[in-house]
């Protein structure tokens, strides 16, 4: 979005497509919860949404379905939204109950991203749990937030604002202000009621809808959030939960963007580091003349943006973004180096292109596979709101740039960004102790650029029964990615309760 960096935009990037098999319940198989107990409520406004059947519909290779949900968790007598949810039967038969499981974002849709799920959780878990992934509100299958077209989302993420004046702040603002003006024009009342405390009550109603007496639950990234959320709400529902990536909770915007604008700065290092051992690496010298040619990069695309052969010309923003987007695994390293090479040697803006390109989930045809990009503006402006203030804003600018001297730039003035959105933002839950929770396991990888690794040390010293589970790595979190070691760690917590020893390091 136009003024937004990277803030906890942690969804994972790259999801590998697979072959889906599995047995099929019958058509219309319904779910019901399986007592009163595991409803957990005794409010009878609330108890039409815990009692639903879930009706299962063959999609696919998969199973379908859809829970009511109140709009607005106030008033749980008005009006009602449905949330989609998708399910892989566990292929032992005989499941011990359901594992929710959530990407990140905010804003990636889990239903999509099935196939990342079936390969990443590993045999023995997808035997032993009914896998359900759910779109939270506001996102892709779940009564979408909705803004504006393509044509206008490609000029959003192209915009180069200026925050060197006041005026330029100023028509950051007023930019977002429109973009969230569209967003209440065509999505409605909905658009103030996506924050991520009414997504975590919402998946206690689908806990229940399921039948189980306990949530279970697997979530990356922003999806850490959400599941502290869960628990910081249900703590005596709070059963096995996995949070890999995590987010601090209790951070404002301004140090979520100090924290990722440090921890990419990191990781950027760590990729010219790598890059310089090659022989095609096109940033010659040391680390820090490395990084200093990738400075030089961005003042040459914002001083002429670099053409594509799509027709489409490479702005600096959309250069970080594909940058950045590389940098979420050391996978696509290789392929960082031949888009700067492209535009540092030839003046070819299109490998760095398609890296932004599938950082904002678009489409060569020029349509965008999700509502992503809108569902986080959405989620992000009402579960926080920075401060807009100019000399604020400029103080901690100038806070980024000492931590992150390369790509600081793309991470401050965050307050414009919802400076002027339509609805108002949520407040924030006290705590996020969770007291009476089962052991929560946190995992957080060392030099992970979107979720810096003190994060998860902040989250699991949050909770109360919090766990942490260290990864000695790079890249954005570490289940189903990173080694044996935390596999079975995380494996054997899903499938027998028990945690690994807290300060655990893989």
């Amino acid at each position: 979005m136009p003024t937004r960096p990277a803030l906890r935009r942690c969804a994972l990037l790259v999801l590998t497509v697979l072959t889906l098999t599995g047995c099929l319940a019958p058509r219309h198989q319904a779910t019901a919860p399986t007592s009163a107990a595991s409803s957990g409520t005794t409010d009878p406004a609330l108890a039409r949404f815990y009692d639903q059947v879930l009706e299962w519909t063959t999609c696919g290779e998969e199973q379908c379905a859809d829970a009511t949900v109140p709009l607005d968790w106030s008033d749980p007598e008005g009006d009602t939204i449905e949330i989609a949810l998708r399910r892989i039967p566990a292929s032992g038969g005989s499941p011990v109950g359901s594992l929710l499981v959530n990407p990140g974002g905010p804003g990636r849709s889990a239903i999509d991203s099935m196939s990342f799920f079936r390969q990443v959780v590993s045999r023995d878990v997808l035997a032993a749990y009914d896998l359900v992934a759910f779109d939270p509100r506001g996102v892709q299958h779940s009564a979408p937030v909705t803004c504006v077209d393509p044509a206008q989302l490609d000029a959003l993420t192209a915009w180069v604002p200026d925050f060197s004046t006041d005026a330029g702040i100023a028509e950051a603002a007023a930019r977002n202000g429109e973009l969230g003006r569209a967003c209440l024009e065509r999505t409605g009342d909905l658009l103030g009621h996506v924050a991520t405390q009414s997504a975590a009550r919402d998946m206690d109603v689908l806990r229940a809808a399921l039948g189980d007496e306990a949530l279970t639950y697997l979530g990356f990234s922003y999806g850490t959030e959400l599941g502290a959320t869960y628990a910081a709400l249900f703590p005596e529902r709070a059963g096995r939960l996995v949070l890999d990536g995590a987010l601090d909770p209790t951070l404002d915007s301004g140090q979520v963007a100090a924290g990722q604008a440090a921890g990419f700065e990191n990781a950027l290092r760590a990729y010219v580091a790598d890059c310089q051992t090659g022989a095609q690496c096109p940033l010659d010298g040391d680390v820090d003349a490395g990084l200093a040619a990738v400075s030089t990069l961005f003042d040459r695309v914002r001083a002429n943006p670099l053409p594509t052969t799509s027709g489409r010309e490479l702005t600096v923003s959309l250069a970080f973004s594909g940058v950045a987007a590389a940098l979420y695994s050391q996978a696509s390293w290789p392929v960082l180096t031949q888009a700067i090479g492209a535009a540092v040697d030839r003046g070819d803006g299109t490998a760095l292109l398609q890296l932004a390109d599938s950082y904002y989930g678009r489409n060569p045809d020029g349509t965008y596979s999700s509502n992503q990009n809108e569902a986080f503006s959405a989620i992000t402006c009402l579960d926080d709101r920075p401060s807009a203030d100019p000399a604020q804003m400029r103080a901690d600018a100038e806070a980024i740039a000492q931590v992150a001297p390369t790509v600081g730039e793309f991470f401050s003035y965050g307050g414009a960004s919802c400076a002027q959105w339509p609805v108002p933002a949520v407040p924030a839950l006290e705590s996020y102790a969770a007291p009476g929770a089962a052991p929560i396991v946190v995992v957080g990888t060392t030099n992970d650029p979107a979720t810096p690794y003190a994060w998860a040390e902040q989250l699991a010293g949050q909770l109360s029964s919090g766990v942490l589970l260290t990864y000695e790595g790079e890249g954005h979190t570490a289940y189903g990615r990173s080694n044996r070691c935390v596999k079975d760690a995380v494996d054997t917590f899903l499938l027998t309760g028990e945690a690994p020893a807290d300060g655990t390091r893989c």
